[in-house]
């Protein structure tokens, strides 16, 4: 049974840093991609970004919303993807997804693997 689970959440002033981490069990995703969304309250789910595997190296894509901030890496190793996030705003509180999908994705793919969320909360 394939398993994401997400951690490293909480609360932080606008200006902060946090990082997400995501660990995926029950399958390997070497050469698939994985990333992040985010829904905040009352508001569609948003793509925040994801990895994909292309020859030999992983490439990140960013929503825009988060480009210059925010920074996606991978641990072929650990089976793993993080989510650095710089100077944090208070539109960026929501509930944090890691998401993987088989193959490659792009920001409007369906994923086949969800995390239950972790809660990222910037006060102002």
């Amino acid at each position: 049974q394939v398993q994401l689970v997400e951690s490293g959440g909480g609360l932080v002033q606008a200006g902060g840093s946090l990082r997400l981490s995501c660990q995926a069990s029950g399958r390997t995703f070497a050469t698939d991609a994985m990333g992040w969304f985010r829904q905040a309250p009352g508001k569609e789910r948003e793509f925040v970004g994801n990895t994909n595997w292309r020859r030999t190296n992983y490439y990140a894509d960013l929503a825009d919303s988060v480009k210059g901030r925010f920074t996606i890496s991978r641990d072929n190793a650990k089976n793993t993807v993080s989510l650095q996030m710089n100077s944090l705003k208070p539109e960026d509180t929501a509930v944090y997804y890691c998401v993987a999908r088989i193959g490659a994705a792009t920001m409007t793919s369906h994923y086949d693997y969800w995390g239950q969320g972790t809660q990222v909360t910037v006060s102002s």
